[in-house]
């Protein structure tokens, strides 16, 4: 430990950052310090360590600072070298499910409760998130059936007036585009739906009993079983309330729970003093104490587009939750308060989050191992069986997709530590290569991506592996363009499908592994996730070639005005299902034009 030894000499004792390095120069671990020296000494010189620390430590090479003017600078300074280099040992929330909110924009004409999966920065208010067994398509029914609000979300213009649709016979909609109810009129119902989500439910209770019997009366009997449906739904959403809460309470509730191995975080969801439901986390943890590893979960769990509640309520203390809120006041503009209750009804919530933390953490040790075993394990095993330089902690894999040589696409998936890594996928569009020629077109795809390794390192890092969907002679192709440009340090395998061999350059013996083996099965994920990528593109750009061209031979319609369409209806089937008045919405296109586009893609049956 001779350098590193003496690089902890020199430590500084300001707040920083500091980020450690395994012997492939692979950032492993980001974290921050209020005292650099004291905090980063710990780690090789406490005695007590857990078991995954103790791992993390082991496989430090080297380790560099970065010098911050605050604790709240180090903080954000943290969490940005976290999102971008996505340290292995760090806590990672991949693939979180994100749960449906309704959004209104009151500064809309006639609003409409929309549903979303992303908040934003837009003016517009949110309600939930719905989980838990409420049906959020349940909920926008109620809103449309008892107070009128529209279920659609077409751009209604001031002074132009259209047919009422089905919902507004149908006693969903109170037709403001026909013009069949004021502003004023709307906005009392707007407002009424508001208090509904706000958690005054007994006024639509009200109405919707009465809308019932009314039908029953006039022997509607399928409309008043729909709202019989909805009175039940509106059941769902009382039992969601706990007695004792205040029902002014936005509160998460978190609790975080380890073994020295790894850790397991509940987070129940209460909104206007509802239990809406919870989330459970699992994952490796190389925080020291648990209040580490809680104040971390909370800096990677809410980012710009979260949730966020007025309380974080936590289990237990949090490492620094001033800093944590000022953090979040700094960053995001959220007035977010971390309580650590010791009684009351917090306490009681706080205790309820830790029993289901506790019961997560037993559950989910099994599946964590597997998980390790189909992934990082096999990564481990790939480097030893095919004599790698580096462990493969970004694999990125090629596959070329035409037909007949057109419309040639070239996609890249990227799978770190053997997961994927969604965010980090791209695709080419084949630009120099005529005909059908496989291999001058991964030569295309690689040449480009190396280009723009060099150029642009943040959005193209450089991989560890390189995978080839092929055989043989798909391989060659890319080596021909590795040694072209001098890449030495990346590693370089094709798939052949047929018999499932891997081939290594150099080498005319495939490697072939049994098909049980997880390192097998590992790099069939990653060519098929290629392969379905690949297709995807190709397909979808061959929809909007066809599209184009039947477009472009409607009289009036120039490459602007096209581009528009295909913007605002995506497909083949969007735009021959539009109607007159949803065509004129689209800009550059006017009743004449679209009586002319409905004329000619009737007369054309693709409508």
């Amino acid at each position: 430990m001779g350098v590193l030894e003496d690089k902890l000499k020199l430590l500084p004792e300001n707040p920083g950052v500091y980020v450690m390095l395994d012997k492939d120069g692979q950032i492993i671990y980001v974290g921050k310090a209020k005292n650099l020296k004291n905090r980063v000494r710990q780690y090789f010189f406490n005695s007590v360590k857990t078991d995954k620390v103790m791992a993390m430590v082991s496989n430090v090479a080297d380790f560099y600072y970065i010098i911050a003017p605050s604790e709240i600078d180090a903080l954000s300074l943290e969490n940005n070298l976290i999102k971008k280099h996505k340290p292995r040992y760090n806590i990672l929330l991949k693939d979180d499910k994100t749960y449906p909110y309704l959004k209104v924009n009151l500064k809309e004409r006639f609003p409409a409760f929309k549903v979303t999966r992303k908040i934003k920065k837009d003016g517009a208010r949110y309600f939930g998130p719905f989980m838990g067994g409420v049906n959020v398509n349940g909920v926008t029914e109620t809103l449309n059936l008892v107070f009128g609000v529209r279920p659609c979300d077409k751009t209604l213009v001031e002074g132009k007036r259209i047919k009422p649709c089905l919902n507004y016979h149908i006693g969903k909609c109170s037709a403001p585009c026909a013009g069949y109810i004021t502003e004023e009129e709307y906005d009392k119902k707007v407002r009424s739906a508001i208090d509904f989500l706000n958690g005054d439910i007994s006024e639509t209770e009200k109405i919707l009993k009465e809308k019932m019997l009314a039908a029953a009366n006039e022997e509607q009997f399928e409309l008043a079983l729909k709202y019989k449906e909805n009175l039940l739904s509106l059941e769902k959403i009382k039992l969601k309330r706990i007695t004792s809460l205040n029902k002014f309470l936005d509160a998460d509730v978190i609790s975080y729970r380890a073994n020295g191995l790894y850790a397991a975080v509940s987070l129940l969801v209460v909104r206007k003093g509802r239990m809406l439901g919870g989330k459970r986390f699992s994952f490796e943890s190389v925080c020291k104490t648990e209040a580490e590893g809680l104040s971390e979960f909370i800096l990677r769990y809410y980012q710009s587009d979260s949730d966020f509640p007025d309380e974080i309520i936590t289990d237990g203390e949090t490492e620094d939750s001033k800093v944590i809120e000022k953090f979040f006041k700094d960053s995001y503009d959220k007035n977010v308060t971390l309580v650590c209750p010791e009684q009351g009804m917090r306490k009681q919530l706080a205790d309820m989050a830790r029993a289901n933390a506790d019961e997560h953490l037993e559950t989910a040790v099994d599946r964590i191992r597997h998980k390790n075993d189909i992934t990082v394990v096999a990564c481990k095993r790939l480097q030893e069986i095919l004599g790698l330089k580096r462990y493969p902690r970004r694999m990125e894999c090629y596959d070329i997709s035409h037909i007949s040589g057109t419309d040639k696409v070239g996609s890249m998936v990227v799978f770190t530590d053997g997961e994927k890594d969604g965010d980090s996928y791209r695709r080419f569009r084949i630009k120099t290569i005529e005909g059908s020629d496989d291999f001058a077109c991964l030569q295309e795809v690689l040449k480009r991506r190396i280009e723009r390794m060099r150029t642009d390192p943040d959005k193209f890092p450089k991989p560890d592996l390189i995978i080839i969907d092929g055989g043989k002679g798909q391989l060659s192709s890319v080596k021909e363009i590795f040694d072209e440009e001098g890449v030495t340090d990346i590693d370089l395998i094709s798939l052949a499908k047929r018999e499932e061999e891997i081939f290594l350059p150099g080498n005319p013996v495939p490697v072939v592994l049994p098909h049980s083996d997880y390192c097998l099965r590992l790099m069939q994920r990653i060519r098929d996730e290629a392969h379905r990528f690949a297709i995807t593109y190709h397909r979808n750009l061959r929809g909007k070639r066809a599209l184009s061209s039947v477009l472009g031979e409607i009289k009036g319609l120039g490459e602007k005005r096209i581009n528009a369409l295909l913007e605002k209806f995506k497909d083949v089937q969007g735009i021959s299902s539009a109607t007159e008045e949803e065509l004129t919405e689209t800009e550059g296109i006017g009743e004449k034009q679209a009586k002319i586009i409905i004329e000619y893609l009737t007369k054309e049956k693709l409508r």
